[in-house]
């Protein structure tokens, strides 16, 4: 059954995402904020700065004016921006809820003031209720999202019925959607698995092997289950796509600017130079500040996540970071918070 969605954001994942449910046969309006990616995506059907070489169908429609988002029937407002600029940019809609759409973020980070979910940002400043937000996330790399790789992810609301309902929205033969009610989980194992993938990035950059990798992908989320119990979330959604899935592919791929800045940063450079040069957000810096105080709030263990923190934002060098990560006190693996 066709639908009409609008996408709002036209970095890598909007675009891919805009292009699958173009190719579902449902109608999409892209909502593009720079004018010349917009005029270049009419002209050509591609984003070449955030998604080369994907053709985007012609049953996107490029919009200009965010106003446009809202005007007329929605049956989902998808946002994909960066959580950073989440709570300003939906701000801008107070509209929304005359469209009768369900509210769907597929961010991947926390509000670095609040420390706020993606979804709670547009509950917030939305006043959406539960039953009318959900979250899309899982191990997607726009990239082979956009050239239909097989890929699965996970779709959670509060509300059963809206899990579903967006589920038969993006389910396709391609790209498999599993629905969910622990939105804690899913959407905490999507921000605080980048902080493991700047880790790995910087032990790769300093030149370490494959059991480091494997140590820090199993350490991580060992500590990040252990924030996301913290936070309400049950445990096993951490050993599904949202957590395992999504801290495998991003901890390892290519694709990864998380993975990539760390690199960097082990190889040395500076991480003002790092983010500087970078088009897009690597959602994994700020994730880490918000997990580092709420850790710290509550009590909880996360080595990896300190370290990591220490090298972002202490000025540590990497390699003794790294150093002190590895000589902590001996633990059992048995203890509930064997860190």
């Amino acid at each position: 059954m066709s639908a009409t969605v609008a996408v709002v954001g036209a970095g890598g994942w909007g675009t891919a995402i805009a292009r699958l449910l173009a190719n579902q046969g449902h109608r999409v309006l892209l909502w593009v904020r720079e004018p010349e990616i917009a005029d270049a995506i009419e002209r050509t059907r591609e984003n070449v700065p955030f998604l080369s070489g994907v053709a985007i169908p012609a049953a996107v429609e490029v919009v200009r004016d965010l106003a446009a988002v809202t005007d007329g029937p929605r049956d989902a407002i998808v946002f994909a921006v960066p959580s950073s600029f989440l709570a300003a940019t939906a701000g801008r809609l107070p509209e929304w809820a005359a469209t009768g759409a369900t509210l769907v973020s597929v961010a991947k980070g926390l509000d670095h003031g609040t420390g706020r979910r993606p979804t709670q940002i547009l509950m917030a400043v939305l006043g959406a209720p539960a039953d009318r937000v959900c979250a899309l996330s899982g191990p997607s790399h726009a990239e082979e999202v956009g050239r239909d790789l097989p890929t699965a992810v996970v779709a959670a609301s509060a509300s059963p019925e809206t899990a579903a309902r967006i589920q038969r929205l993006f389910i396709g033969p391609r790209f498999r959607v599993y629905a969910q009610t622990d939105v804690a989980g899913v959407e905490l194992g999507g921000a605080l698995k980048n902080i493991i993938a700047v880790a790995c990035g910087i032990a790769d950059g300093l030149g370490l092997g494959d059991n480091t990798q494997a140590a820090m992908v199993t350490r991580g989320l060992a500590e990040v289950t252990r924030l996301g119990v913290a936070m309400g979330a049950r445990r096993d959604t951490f050993m599904g796509l949202s957590g395992l899935g999504d801290m495998v592919v991003t901890c390892t791929s290519l694709h990864s600017r998380n993975r990539r800045v760390g690199r960097r940063l082990g190889k040395g450079e500076r991480l003002e130079d790092v983010l500087g040069g970078m088009a897009q957000v690597a959602e994994g810096v700020e994730a880490c500040r918000s997990a580092w105080r709420l850790a710290r709030e509550r009590g909880i263990r996360m080595p990896i996540t300190e370290q990591t923190h220490r090298v972002l934002f202490e000025g540590v060098p990497a390699a003794r970071a790294l150093d002190e990560l590895m000589n902590r006190g001996a633990r059992s693996e048995e203890e509930p918070d064997g860190a």
